[in-house]
């Protein structure tokens, strides 16, 4: 019999992303703008959950859901479309799901967030803790109590950070990493933490608390540290026009959990969890903007140039012979080009 435990463990918050595109310029106090185009997809967590699951890994997340149409739509999108296990998850009575807006205008977007604290923590959903192979969390300064449950039960973690709003950057944190089996923070978050001026350096003192260190660097690629093989790894972004960023960290993360249950040497890990990004921003929307094994696919069927064809040839034995059905991505309006903006409808 195989192993059927979850491939994927995940919790924390899910949105409900509304994403406005095509803005001309941002909006300025008492001017209203119209768009070109509208999409809406779940975000938050989900973002995770749908790029791991359409690697085809048995994704398992635990979440709030509201009890509104918002909470509804995330969890058909989640269960029903993506194939989401969602039996640690909850729908909260009375509990709004948060709700965010996008404005994206160029390679950037600014965002507007309704919603409260869920009404069940991390620990309550983790109750009935699955033996799963992996988990991918989030760290925060306050320790979460199933981290310690979940690495005692084999569970490998990896474990990401996000921006530090008070600028303390507190070490403490870094304690958590004693739990991790690999640590994926930016650039920006590996030199704060670890009080370099450099993500060399950085990479160097996280990889003396963690087993497979990881630093992204945005548009100049990533570099890792795995101390279990002895690799190192150093490869460049791709050159790919940006069209929308949103959850591209959570793509990279979960496409380099992919690469590392399937055994791949460090560099292959690296350059497939670049790619996978890199694709990503090239849709509107967070989670429903992962490419999956049919975008790399796809991608890779399109490519001629014979140097990136060489730097990504290991994708010809690492992609599987039937790379799923084609990915739904984020329902975004197109442009009305018969009425002029601003005109009655």
């Amino acid at each position: 019999m195989g192993d059927e435990r979850p491939d994927v463990l995940l919790t924390g918050l899910l949105f409900y992303d509304l994403v406005l595109t095509g803005l001309g310029k941002p909006p300025t106090p008492g001017e209203e703008i119209w768009t070109e185009g509208m999409g809406v997809s779940p975000g938050g967590i989900a973002n995770l959950a749908v790029a791991a699951s359409r690697y085809g890994l048995r994704t398992s997340l635990a979440t709030v859901f509201g009890d509104d149409h918002y909470g509804a739509y995330c969890h058909e999108v989640l269960a029903g479309q993506e194939g989401v296990d969602l039996s640690l998850s909850r729908t909260a009575d009375g509990w709004h799901t948060p709700v965010t807006v996008s404005l994206a205008h160029g390679d950037d977007r600014a965002l507007v967030t309704h919603g409260q604290e869920p009404p069940y923590t991390q620990d309550e959903l983790m109750g009935d803790l699955p033996a799963a192979r992996t988990a991918l969390v989030h760290l925060e300064a306050e320790p979460r109590a199933w981290l310690g449950k979940a690495a005692a039960n084999g569970t490998r973690i990896y474990a990401d950070v996000g921006w530090d709003p008070t600028q303390r950057w507190s070490r403490d944190l870094l304690d958590q990493l004693s739990l991790c089996h690999a640590f994926l923070p930016n650039e920006a978050e590996a030199m704060a933490y670890t009080r370099t001026d450099s993500a060399g350096a950085a990479l160097g003192r996280l990889a003396e608390l963690v087993p497979v260190a990881v630093v992204t660097r945005g548009g100049d690629g990533a570099m890792a540290v795995d101390q279990t093989t002895g690799e190192y790894a150093e490869v460049p972004a791709l050159d790919i026009d940006v069209l929308d960023a949103t959850g591209a960290g959570d793509v990279f993360g979960a496409s380099f959990v992919a690469a590392s249950l399937g055994g791949w040497p460090l560099e292959e890990r690296l350059r497939f969890a670049v790619l996978a990004a890199g694709l990503s921003v090239r849709r509107h929307g967070g989670a429903l903007a992962a490419p999956g094994w049919y975008g790399v696919h796809r991608w890779w069927q399109s490519l001629r140039d014979p140097g990136p064809r060489r730097t990504y040839g290991f994708l010809a034995e690492r992609i599987p012979a039937d790379p799923g059905p084609p990915v739904h991505h984020a329902p975004v309006t197109p442009p009305d080009t018969t009425r002029r903006p601003g005109t009655p409808r």
